[in-house]
């Protein structure tokens, strides 16, 4: 299946599983089935590709996923690094695994948007380091949420 577009997921319903792609963790997010809330669910701790799409296409089963929601670290402005490569190699080589509907989701400033706000709600180091992935993954997957409705 090719990388969607907005217009393809409009199409579609049920629930959208968001992530939030780093170099030692990915965090998750799952979409309501009516598509207005997206909910932090877990960070996977990365290991290799294998058991790691394991986890993700389990999480998405589970969830009754129809689509995944990638961010896409760009560039502050607006070119593609090495990152991007990253993960676009990690979304292709997930498609071989399984033929699932990919929207790629600009990530700039996600996880320094969750951080902010942890700070603000005086949320300590520690909780800080332990949701900042899976509230991204949200950030991320509300940001498309929105863009669906609108």
């Amino acid at each position: 299946m090719p990388i969607q577009t907005i217009p393809d997921f409009a199409a579609t319903t049920g629930p959208l599983l968001g992530l939030d792609p780093g170099t030692k963790t990915l965090g998750l997010a799952i979409s309501d089935r009516t598509r207005l809330i997206a909910t932090p669910l877990v960070t996977i701790h990365r290991k290799k590709f294998t058991p790691d799409a394991a986890e993700l296409l389990d999480i998405y089963d589970k969830n009754e996923a129809v689509g995944l929601v990638i961010g896409l670290p760009m560039n502050m402005n607006g070119t593609a690094g090495p990152r991007v490569q990253s993960v676009k190699d990690f979304a292709n080589n997930l498609m071989k695994i399984r033929d699932l509907p990919i929207l790629f989701w600009d990530e700039r400033m996600s996880t320094m948007a969750v951080t902010r706000g942890m700070l603000e709600a005086d949320m300590s180091r520690k909780k800080r380091a332990e949701n900042v992935d899976k509230l991204a993954a949200g950030y991320i997957l509300q940001g498309v949420l929105d863009r669906l409705r609108n």
